[in-house]
């Protein structure tokens, strides 16, 4: 599917996810992650489910175009405890297939299930405003922070020079650059570790680092 040319000074703004909203979602899924498989894939039904479980973790990025409201980016998230000395999991495990049933009311961190802009919206700042709202909801929660497994697109061009943990300290030492990763240290991430096997992606040989944000204002953080 071709991008289109959007105008750089477009305004949006973030939102809380709607059921009016989901179709849209469900149909940009599909565009951005081609490489996941369809259990993988967030639909329309399980985004509906998301806010019926956690309606507060579920965002949106939105623009105006001609009158007509379209979706940029979308930040989808739940509540969990994660024991750090064993974080070894798969994708599909941690989302329980998609619904977000792990969703545990009491979990004292966020899991980012998925963040992503259209390619249309990219490199406009769309990420770094969903991640603040992101950021904003767990100090107001007072939770310990937000975790996710992140995927690692750019390694594709390195899979042959390196293995994937020379690959992910270079881009952390800012040697290399990687679409989703770089983005998300600037963020105010850092790499815990690797997650092996995590996700269907053959451009980072299934491989996601394990990214962690803590929260500074939680009382005892670290982990």
């Amino acid at each position: 599917m071709k991008s289109k040319v959007v105008p750089h000074n477009v305004r949006f703004r973030v939102t809380s996810m709607k059921p009016r909203h989901v179709e849209a979602l469900a149909e940009m899924q599909r565009i951005i992650f081609p490489t996941l498989t369809e259990a993988e894939l967030f639909t329309a039904q399980k985004y509906l489910n998301h806010i019926r479980l956690f309606p507060a973790g579920q965002f949106v990025a939105l623009v105006e175009e001609h009158g007509q409201e379209r979706i940029a980016g979308v930040a989808s998230a739940f509540r969990t405890h994660f024991d750090f000395e064993d974080h070894h999991h798969t994708f599909q495990e941690a989302i329980a297939d998609g619904w977000l049933t792990n969703h545990d009311p009491k979990g004292a961190w966020l899991y980012g299930a998925d963040m992503s802009v259209h390619p249309d919206f990219r490199r406009r700042g769309v990420a770094s405003v969903l991640y603040r709202a992101r950021a904003q909801l767990v100090q107001r929660m007072y939770l310990r922070g937000e975790i996710a497994g992140g995927m690692l697109p750019g390694y594709a061009r390195y899979r042959h020079q390196m293995r994937i943990k020379e690959y992910v300290r270079a881009v952390v030492a800012g040697r290399l650059k990687d679409p989703t990763l770089s983005a998300q240290l600037r963020n105010g991430f850092y790499v815990r570790a690797i997650l092996y096997d995590h996700i269907t992606d053959p451009r980072s040989n299934n491989c996601a680092a394990l990214i962690v944000r803590e929260n500074p204002a939680y009382v005892g953080a670290g982990v």
